[in-house]
C-alpha cells in the first residue's frame, strides 16, 4: 500500500488531524528541516492503537515527535507517517503524592504544577524543553536528578502493531540517558511518585534552575546538548579542548557560550548542523581520542551522513 492509500485510510477516521505534505522543521526546536509525506495528531491511546493496526498492515515507514527538543530533520524530509501527540495525553492529574501525566505533557509543565501543589522531586525538570514520552525513553535528568528517581511505570501502545499495555521502571531498564523502551512503543501516560515537601522552597529551586540556564546555555534555535558526556568528562569541555567553540560551517555553529551546544541561523539548513556535528567529532577524536556519540536523533538522514555524526536514526528503530 502507497502513501496516498495510507492517507485515505486514516483520513475518515482522523479528518483534520492528518495532513500531507506536512512540515516537520517548525516541530522542532532546530526549526529546520523538510517535510513529512504525513503527519497524523494522536489525541488518545485509541488513536494510537488504529494507527498502529494500519502501520502493521501496510509496513509503512513511521516515527514519532514528541517536542522536538532532541530530533533533526533532514532538509529532504521524511518518507513516511510522522505521529504527533496532542492536548488529549498530555493531561496532569495529581493525587497525594501520585501523580499521572500524558505521554504529551511537556515537562517544565509538570514541574511547576507539581511544585505549586507542595511535592518535590521533578524540580530538575523545568529546564528540559521535551515531553514526559521523550523523558521516559532517553531517561533524560539534570541538576543531580533524572526520570529514574521518581518513575514508577508507563501505559504505552506499540505502532508496530497496535497493541497496548503497562510496563513498570524496572521493566525499562533505565540507565545514563538511556532505557529499553524500542522507538515502536509510544508512552501515553506515566505514573510518578514523588514527595511531600514546602512549596516556596520548590519554587525557588524551579527559579534557581532556569536563572541557571539563561546564565550558562545559550538561546536561540538548537536542540540543547548535542553530544553524551562521556562519563565522568564533558563533552562541552573536550569540544573545547579540541578547538571548536565557535566553529561554523553554513548556516550552523558550535555555541560560543557552550561548546555542546549547536545554533542555527533563521531558515539555516539542518544539513548544515549534521555536517557540522560530523566535523566536530572529527577533530574531537583527532584531537582527544574520544569518540563522542549524539544525543540528538535524526530523522531522514542517510545511515552514513547519521553514523559520520554518531547519532541515531529514528527511523532504524520501528
Amino acid at each position: 500500500m502507497n502513501i496516498d492509500h495510507v492517507f485515505h485510510a486514516l483520513e475518515p477516521v482522523f479528518g483534520d488531524r492528518v495532513e500531507r505534505d506536512a512540515a516537520l522543521g517548525e516541530l522542532t526546536t532546530y526549526r529546520v528541516g523538510g517535510r513529512a509525506s504525513i503527519r497524523v495528531r494522536a489525541e488518545s491511546a485509541s488513536d494510537l492503537e488504529v494507527i498502529g493496526k494500519l502501520i502493521a498492515e501496510t509496513r509503512v515507514q513511521f516515527a514519532v515527535l514528541g517536542r522536538g527538543s532532541n530530533l533533526l530533520v533532514a532538509d529532504q524530509g521524511f518518507d513516511g507517517i510522522v505521529v504527533t501527540l496532542g492536548e488529549g495525553l498530555a493531561s496532569v492529574t495529581i493525587s497525594e503524592t501520585t501523580v499521572r501525566v500524558g505521554g504529551a505533557a511537556p515537562l517544565p509543565v509538570v514541574a511547576r504544577r507539581t511544585a505549586a501543589a507542595g511535592l518535590t522531586g521533578f524540580e530538575w525538570a523545568v529546564g528540559v524543553p521535551g515531553s514526559i514520552g521523550g523523558a521516559v525513553r532517553m531517561n533524560a535528568g539534570g541538576h543531580g536528578s533524572d526520570m529514574a528517581q521518581s518513575l514508577v511505570g508507563v501505559h504505552v501502545v506499540d505502532l508496530a502493531t497496535g497493541d497496548h499495555g503497562e510496563m513498570s521502571a524496572a521493566d525499562l531498564e533505565l540507565g545514563f540517558r538511556s532505557s529499553a523502551l524500542g522507538r515502536t512503543l509510544v508512552v501515553t501516560e506515566a505514573e510518578l511518585a514523588l514527595s511531600i515537601g514546602d512549596r516556596a522552597a520548590a519554587e525557588a529551586e524551579i527559579s534557581d534552575i532556569v536563572r541557571w540556564r539563561r546564565e550558562n546555555q545559550p538561546g536561540g534555535a538548537n536542540a540543547g546538548s548535542v553530544f553524551v558526556n562521556p562519563r565522568p568528562d564533558s563533552a562541552g569541555r573536550l569540544v573545547d579542548e579540541a578547538g571548536a567553540k565557535g566553529l561554523r560551517h553554513g548556516s550552523a555553529e558550535v555555541s560560543t557560550k557552550h561548546a555542546n551546544f549547536i545554533q542555527v541561523d533563521d531558515g539555516g539548513s539542518a544539513n548544515d548542523v549534521a555536517a557540522l556535528m560530523t566535523i566536530v567529532r572529527a577533530q574531537v577524536r583527532e584531537r582527544t581520542g574520544v569518540d563522542l556519540h549524539a544525543e540528538t536523533h535524526f530523522l531522514g538522514f542517510s545511515p552514513e551522513i547519521s553514523n559520520a555524526a554518531g547519532a541515531r536514526r529514528v527511523e532504524d528503530h520501528n
